[in-house]
């Protein structure tokens, strides 16, 4: 028997009682709590929350009714997000390097697995890609990091967005956003992670003499470059190979590994505990 599947989503001031607040009113509602995770940062609380339903049990109207009631009474942000019947619908995040946006959309959404629907640069120059594939692009500078983060959470809401993928996206994404959509978030870095976190990774490991350099695809989370790890591909350095020439093959492997990672994402359900994900 299919179950309904959805992710509650809780931010807002820390306070005594919201955990029990929450689970009792999934409980009458009809839902089973399948996963739970919490943290207090400088007093911000934030909640993810997994639950399902059988069908007998499912009203969606009542949910989000009951949700966003008991949210606005305890002051907070809730955001529910159902699995989609569908395909999920996938947004694409890029700053000016075009080839890992190229190898998302050049795959059609039957072999990707989802359907991307708007593409957001914190730069202008990939708007023209983007519109050649008939996607909406839009410029928002990150100048303003608050006011951009909130307009691209306005623009996921718009377009109904599932996930998240950082295409080469040279920009850090706060607690505020990154709570909001918790392993929903999937990033490609140039380096096997944990070595080389952070800017210039390919130059980090080419000064560092490494005989072996890779990518990594990891979830999203407010620490930079630390997140669970979904795919890593790696290649192995030729004799004095320049360090242009480990850039180019890097690249075509981050275009790799961020497709098996999207691949992965979408066929597999994947825990993460302690910062591990298992599928």
């Amino acid at each position: 028997m299919a179950k309904h599947v959805a992710t509650l989503t809780l931010i807002g001031q820390d306070k005594a009682g919201v955990i029990a607040r929450i689970t009792q009113l999934l409980f009458q509602v009809g839902a089973n709590i399948e996963a739970l995770e919490e943290q207090v940062t400088r007093g911000k609380f934030s909640m993810t929350l997994q639950a399902s339903w059988t069908p007998a049990k499912f009203d969606k109207p009542r949910i989000q009714h009951e949700i966003q009631q008991a949210a606005r009474t305890l002051k907070m942000e809730a955001k529910i997000h159902f699995a989609p019947v569908g395909r999920q619908r996938l947004a694409i995040l890029v700053t000016r390097e075009p080839h890992v946006l190229e190898g998302l959309l050049a795959k059609s959404p039957a072999s990707l697995g989802a359907q991307p629907v708007v593409v957001i640069g914190n730069r202008a120059e990939l708007g023209e890609l983007a519109k050649k594939k008939g996607l909406p692009f839009y410029h928002v500078p990150f100048e303003n990091r608050a006011k951009a983060e909130e307009h691209v959470l306005q623009l996921l809401e718009k377009y109904e967005v599932d996930f998240v993928v950082l295409a080469r996206f040279m920009k850090i994404l706060s607690p505020n956003f990154v709570w909001r959509w918790k392993n929903k978030i999937i990033n490609i870095h140039p380096s096997l992670l944990p070595a080389f976190p952070g800017a210039n990774a390919y130059r980090q490991a080419y000064e560092r003499g490494v005989k072996v350099v890779g990518v990594t695809a990891h979830f999203v989370t407010p620490n930079l470059d630390e997140g669970p790890i979904i795919a890593q591909e790696v290649l192995r350095l030729r004799g004095s190979e320049p360090l242009a020439s480990i850039v180019r093959r890097g690249q075509t492997l981050e275009t790799k590994c961020v497709l098996r990672a999207v691949r992965t994402y979408l066929t597999k359900r994947l825990d993460v505990h302690w910062g591990r994900v298992y599928s």
